[in-house]
């Protein structure tokens, strides 16, 4: 089954990914940090949303990204 993370809204004008934690081909957890995204100084993790290997990535470090804007594919049992 394939599995979309798509970027929260976070009513930020300009969130910017910051750090990838896991690489297409590893396994991820339910609930594991995915993915970092730095807002207004801060960061904000973006956890998996079911346990599977990531297979795609849509975003890399530096983006600027949109509200709703795809980032992964995870792809589970």
């Amino acid at each position: 089954m394939r599995n979309e993370v798509v970027l929260p809204e976070l009513h930020c004008p300009h969130p910017r990914l910051s750090v990838w934690y896991a690489r297409i081909g590893d396994t991820v957890l339910a609930g594991e940090r995915l993915v970092e995204i730095l807002v207004d100084g801060a960061t904000v993790d973006i956890p998996a949303p079911e346990t599977g290997h990531l297979r795609e990535c849509h975003a890399r470090i530096d983006d600027i990204l949109t509200a709703g804007q795809l980032l992964a594919i995870i792809e589970s049992a």
